[in-house]
């Protein structure tokens, strides 16, 4: 946001308004009155480049004297991170749409937290929609999302879509069983905690154990939303693991991949159904994708 300054008056204007005058009234009487500055207009310039040499924006009515100008000095400027009425992430938070399309950090958290804090005090029986494209972020501040999410008594449909990585990937699988999905060209990743150590021996320990223990807190966070053992989580996230829409839904992150306006539902095991994304083609002929060993009614 551009900061303001404002130009006071010259100082001689001050300087007389502090003098006197003497009027010598017809019957010959000196009167002691003081000598009135004359009124100021105000002129607001934008300043982009020098303080110096200010850009007229707009002039007021002026009634006489110096005018008093006011300049906006440059300054970085930061994006919103809250919706409001009258843009797109307000008018999505009407329909009880949450969007998480930043590095994951306190702000972020917050701003997040709040809005399904709200959105479940609002209404909640009605679902709260978080759409996720996040590269991950700090553990803590995700962890405090997750906990949200796990805290509304609304039901969150995660939805997955440009990258779900790290961090982001545990807030996806943490949404509402049956209610967690992705797009089609969607990327997920899951991986262990990261972290570094620095000072004397004693810290370096310390921090160690502690970056053990949320290891150890995100193995078995993935294990409860997956289903998998420990002991095969530990093992998948021991370097980064990239994943497909279809390959997620087979290890239990999400649950379908939307398609247009419709959703693939597909259960953990998605060998009983060719994978395909082809969703209007599946309505016109369904028993054309599915696998001829299976019969119809084991098919999801």
């Amino acid at each position: 946001m551009d900061s303001l300054a404002v130009l006071s008056a010259p100082l001689y204007l001050h300087r007389a308004s502090l003098s006197t005058h003497f009027r010598r009234r017809r019957h010959g009487l000196l009167r002691h009155q003081p000598l009135k500055s004359p009124p100021f207009s105000l002129k607001c310039v934008i300043d982009s480049h020098s303080p110096t040499a200010p850009i007229p924006l707009s002039d007021f009515q002026s009634h006489g004297g110096r005018p008093l100008s006011v300049h906006l000095a440059s300054a970085p400027r930061m994006p919103p991170m809250r919706g409001g009425d009258g843009d797109a992430l307000g008018l999505l938070f009407k329909d009880r749409i949450v969007f998480l399309g930043n590095e994951i950090d306190d702000f972020v958290a917050e701003a997040v937290m709040s809005q399904l804090l709200l959105l479940d005090s609002q209404d909640p029986a009605k679902d709260i929609r978080l759409f996720i494209n996040c590269p991950g972020g700090s553990l803590s501040a995700t962890m405090a999302i997750l906990d949200v999410v796990q805290l509304v008594r609304a039901d969150v449909s995660t939805v997955a879509l440009g990258i779900s990585a790290s961090t982001a990937s545990l807030i996806l699988g943490a949404g509402t069983k049956g209610k967690r999905y992705a797009m089609p060209n969607t990327r997920i990743m899951i991986h262990q905690p990261l972290g570094g150590a620095g000072g004397n021996a004693i810290d370096v320990d310390i921090q160690a154990r502690e970056i053990t223990n949320n290891k150890q807190n995100v193995i078995r966070i993935i294990s409860n939303f997956t289903g998998r053992s420990l002991e095969q989580v530990e093992k998948d996230i021991d370097r980064d693991r990239y994943m497909s829409p279809i390959e997620a839904v087979e290890y239990g992150i999400i649950d379908g991949v939307i398609d247009r306006e419709s959703i693939i539902p597909l259960e953990p095991v998605p060998d009983r159904v060719i994978a395909t994304l082809r969703c209007s083609e599946i309505a016109k002929d369904p028993k054309s994708f599915l696998n001829p060993e299976i019969p119809d009614d084991e098919i999801y």
